[in-house]
């Protein structure tokens, strides 16, 4: 016969079965489960589900609200040269904003890491983050410090941005019909280590907000196989995807571009009256970054693209 705490457990795992695992359900689930028990308020023009936060004070700009964290071991490996580490850090919540066409604000740093770690190596972590914030017009202004029990450190940074009621795209956007496009080359983020050196498509995001209509917008950073389908659930639609025009990096497998995630490009669709004349003008705003159709807009997926990354996933 088991112990009083033994059988309080089985109790509370539904008859004594085994307890659910995170791993067993997967992030996606994961994060229905967690929203569903929130409640955001009437002044919560879109809450969780989208690359930002969206608020609506009544002033004549929405207010953005997003955070994300970094972690030793998952988004970087140790030994990783601190100041990139920084870079990456705030440039993930960046990349956040400008998938809602929005302007950076105001940005909290929380450090949590093991009491073993070189106090140069945070330096130089703060050194990566402060000067891409200055880069990008945005501010950090405090944050938190804590300890962890065992070796490795996390970096979560709080951004606030702005952006005009009539640019604020969102993922729900999309219309049957739409063209799936997509901004810049996918997949080997990491191993080429561009995933430490990408820039967010602030200036790009905002260009297409004015001049070219986009029905919904988010960015690509757990690959195209998760945030597609993201895309397309919110917008209440399937897709279709034309996998011969995924513009891959050089040497990079279409599954993997796919699959493996941290590109940090622009995933948005767009009316497809609108593409000949948006890929002309594209192509004089910014002549060093393609922009790509990659699909259409459809009532029912038919063919899943294939899976993204997905933390806690088995595989």
């Amino acid at each position: 016969m088991g112990t009083g705490k033994d059988r309080a457990r089985g109790d509370a795992n539904s008859g004594g079965g085994q307890a659910e695992r995170l791993r067993d359900i997967g992030e996606e689930e994961l994060v229905r489960r967690l929203v569903a028990r929130l409640d955001p308020g009437d002044d919560v023009a879109t809450g969780p589900g989208d690359d930002c936060a969206v608020i609506d004070t009544g002033a004549e700009e929405l207010f953005l609200f997003k955070t994300d964290c970094l972690v030793e071991g998952v988004h970087f490996l140790a030994g990783t040269e601190p100041e990139l580490v920084g870079r990456k850090a705030i440039h993930r919540v960046l990349s956040d904003v400008a998938a809602m066409a929005g302007r950076p604000g105001h940005a909290l740093v929380t450090l949590a890491s093991d009491g073993d770690r070189e106090v140069a190596e945070v330096e130089g972590w703060y050194e990566g983050l402060n000067a891409a914030a200055i880069a990008h017009g945005c501010a950090i202004v405090g944050g938190e410090c804590t300890s962890l029990p065992s070796a490795g450190a996390v970096l979560s940074v709080a951004l606030t941005g702005t952006v005009p009621r009539e640019w604020c795209l969102r993922r729900s956007g999309a219309r049957v019909g739409d063209r799936i496009v997509v901004t810049g080359r996918l997949g080997g983020s990491f191993e080429s280590g561009r995933h430490l050196s990408f820039e967010p498509r602030i200036r790009e995001a905002q260009w297409l907000a004015e001049n070219a209509g986009p029905t919904a917008m988010m960015d690509l950073s757990d690959g195209l196989g998760s945030d597609l389908p993201r895309l397309a659930e919110a917008s209440g639609t399937g897709y279709r995807v034309d996998l011969e025009f995924l513009p891959c990096h050089e040497g990079i497998p279409v599954e993997k571009a796919i699959a493996e995630g941290e590109d940090y490009e622009l995933l948005f669709t767009l009316p497809p009256d609108s593409w000949a004349s948006l890929r002309e003008s594209w192509g004089r705003a910014f002549p060093d970054l393609p922009v790509t159709v990659i699909g259409e807009i459809t009532e029912r997926t038919e063919a899943p693209v294939g899976k993204g990354w997905e933390h806690y996933s088995k595989r």
